[in-house]
């Protein structure tokens, strides 16, 4: 990928960021049957994997760092306890997908929020791709809505940009564009 292929994946209305995790994710999935959440774990195990990160099984701080969310309605979220710490007004999303992270003090995520609603068009959608395409966004704080999954595989081009933002030697939050030419450099 060249640096002008890269510059429009992280130019957010507000500039340039590209954002990785800092510590090991840990997921926790709620809302599914145990065959899907096999899925889910496997499909963030394998791009977790991908881009040369960690997992661990506790956080120290949070316990789960990543919480994944499926429900049929927007509306569903409103039984989750003190969900509203997290996502001040579900009440308040639209579409389908809602992404949120927070950060630590460097830049780094620290929490992913990841919420799907399963009785919109995502219903129909196939499972693999989709639980690929969602672990994906969930590891970089991308801009838009690119295509990271074709075919049902990780584009070979994402694999290669997800390896070069997790490089150790690069800072976990970059706000200035020139970060694309370091990222192209990896790729």
């Amino acid at each position: 990928m060249t640096p002008d292929d890269i510059l429009p994946l992280f130019t957010h209305p507000d500039g340039f960021r590209c954002a990785r995790w800092g510590r090991p994710i840990v997921p926790i999935v709620f809302g599914v049957e145990e065959d899907t959440l096999q899925l889910v774990k496997g499909a963030i195990e394998a791009v977790v994997a991908t881009a040369g990160h960690r997992m661990a099984e506790h956080d120290p701080e949070l316990g789960a760092n990543l919480m994944v969310f499926f429900v049929r309605d927007w509306a569903d979220l409103a039984a989750v306890p003190d969900l509203h710490h997290l996502l001040p007004d579900p009440g308040a999303l639209t579409g389908d997908v809602a992404r949120l992270f927070r950060f630590d003090a460097s830049g780094a995520i620290t929490l992913g929020l990841l919420c799907l609603r399963m009785g919109g068009a995502l219903a129909d959608a196939p499972a693999e791709p989709l639980l690929l395409d969602q672990a994906a966004r969930m590891m970089l704080t991308w801009a838009g809505d690119p295509v990271l999954v074709r075919d049902g595989v990780l584009r070979a081009d994402i694999a290669a940009l997800l390896r070069a933002a997790y490089d150790p030697i690069l800072p976990a939050r970059a706000e200035d564009a020139s970060h694309a030419l370091r990222l192209a450099a990896r790729t």
